[in-house]
């Protein structure tokens, strides 16, 4: 640094004795601030790659592996209600099909779009029919392939019934478990599989209503 400033000042042989009492005052100066500059840039600079790698690392997972979802509507109660916030998983069913009784977050089919349904957003209800299986809903009970189905969840039966219908290939017959205030399969079809986002595994909140699903 010194010899920058020898070079740069072009200093007399006469004030060669003043040039060593100031240039290393002057090296000192900036050689003291330079450390302390680039150790500024340096955290800087390493909050942000962590910063960024962590944010990815979370789109990551939102996109492939696990999502929060909260519940709008009253359409899976009293299983699920307005306000209950979920953890959704993303990963089994690439390696298995939905089951029954898995309750499924899913991306509305587009048709729905066509009778007036809000298809911006995820909806979520539960598997009751699967790919081949015939269902139908007659005095308050729903029927797969002609036997009663079991459902302990529901707080009141449906009032409505539903002419036997088998479910298609790649394909599943999803209801609210709130039957009488869903918009579900028994109005608009089944559901395609590829929409399935997911499967609603856990609620977190509110801390009162926690649990495994």
């Amino acid at each position: 640094m010194q010899s920058r400033f020898n070079r740069e000042l072009n200093w007399p042989w006469f004030l060669s004795p003043l040039q060593r009492r100031i240039m290393p005052k002057m090296d000192d100066r900036v050689s003291s601030r330079n450390p302390l500059a680039h150790s500024r840039k340096s955290k800087l600079r390493e909050w942000a790659e962590t910063f960024f790698g962590v944010l990815m690392v979370a789109l990551f997972l939102r996109a492939t592996v696990v999502e929060a979802l909260w519940i709008p509507s009253p359409s899976m109660a009293p299983t699920l209600e307005i306000g209950d916030r979920l953890v959704v998983e993303k990963i089994s069913y690439h390696f298995h099909s939905p089951q029954r009784g898995d309750i499924v977050v899913f991306q509305p089919p587009e048709r729905l779009s066509e009778y007036g349904y809000n298809i911006r957003y995820s909806w979520v209800k539960r598997v009751i029919g699967l790919p081949g299986e015939r269902i139908a809903v007659k005095k308050g009970q729903v029927l797969v392939n002609g036997q009663p189905l079991s459902e302990s969840y529901l707080a009141t039966p449906p009032v409505y019934s539903m002419p036997e219908k088998e479910i298609p290939s790649g394909e599943v017959f999803v209801m609210g478990d709130n039957r009488n205030n869903s918009a579900d399969s028994h109005v608009w079809g089944a559901l395609p599989v590829n929409n399935i986002i997911g499967r609603a595994r856990i609620c977190f909140w509110p801390p009162y209503r926690t649990g495994f699903l």
